[in-house]
């Protein structure tokens, strides 16, 4: 066998195979508890292999950082990696959760499989978050505007107030089906060949499907984050991972029948 020594080097990442069990698409309700144990599983996932889980949740943490000091594009660039980066981390769930071990280049392994699919689901989102943002934008000068012109002295009434709320109310209720079709979408897309305006749409159906078990998780991850923030935000190299792999977790609970 022979090397030839000017080919380019090939960074190792991991194979992507489909994880154990019966797909069930647009996924199934479960149990509202499972929204705690979804937790529990990612906890059992982290402390595996631990140390490599921190390295790599920091060198994802790192990467987009620095997409964000590039100007106009980092935004654009964060988005359409988000989905990638995501993929290739679940990829290294499913590893683990089948007995194997998690690797380094699991992180990258998103940019080897199913690449430009991955790349669509950001771009999706990335589009979706855009006019929200426009949305928003206008809502708040048209808000800004009959504040000022209405004002009769000073001060900020109840009516003012709410003006002044609209906005980020708006954004919030916009945002929310987003991060429905983008919770589920990487594995979706990873394990399951999905395109990326069905594997959104799978996603948010399996959200919608499970809107008290997610109700339960959102409360616990809200305590979790504001314990792991308080020693200088030193625990979320500990919480990130866990909330990684619960994601991870969630997906197998909500998508596959064993």
């Amino acid at each position: 066998m022979t090397t030839n020594p000017y080919s380019a080097p090939v960074a190792k990442v991991a194979d992507v195979a489909a994880p154990l069990g019966k797909f069930i698409p647009g996924g199934r309700a479960v149990a509202a508890g499972q929204g705690w144990t979804w937790f529990t599983q990612g906890w059992d996932l982290f402390r595996r292999q631990p140390a490599l889980w921190i390295g790599m949740t920091v060198t994802l943490f790192v990467i987009l950082l620095a997409l964000a000091f590039i100007p106009l594009l980092g935004p654009l660039a964060n988005s359409l990696l988000w989905p990638v980066l995501v993929a290739g981390l679940l990829i290294g769930c499913r590893a683990l959760a089948e007995g194997g071990n998690l690797e380094f280049g699991h992180l990258f392994a998103g940019f080897r499989e199913r690449f430009g699919t991955l790349i669509g689901v950001g771009a999706i989102a990335f589009g979706i978050s855009l006019a929200i943002g426009i949305l928003v934008a206008a809502v708040m000068g048209l808000g800004m505007f009959a504040l000022v012109a209405g004002r009769p002295g000073p001060g900020v009434g109840p009516q003012a107030q709410m003006t002044m709320a609209l906005p980020f109310l708006v954004m919030m209720a916009l945002l929310l089906p987003l991060f429905m079709a983008l919770w589920f979408a990487p594995p979706l897309v990873a394990f399951h060949e999905r395109g990326p305006v069905e594997a959104m749409k799978e996603s948010f159906t399996g959200c919608l499907k499970n809107i008290v078990p997610f109700l339960v998780y959102g409360l616990i991850g809200l305590v979790l984050s504001i314990l792991a923030s308080i020693p200088f935000g030193l625990g979320w190299l500990v919480l990130g991972p866990v909330l990684i792999a619960s994601v991870y977790a969630s997906y197998r609970d909500i998508y596959l029948e064993a």
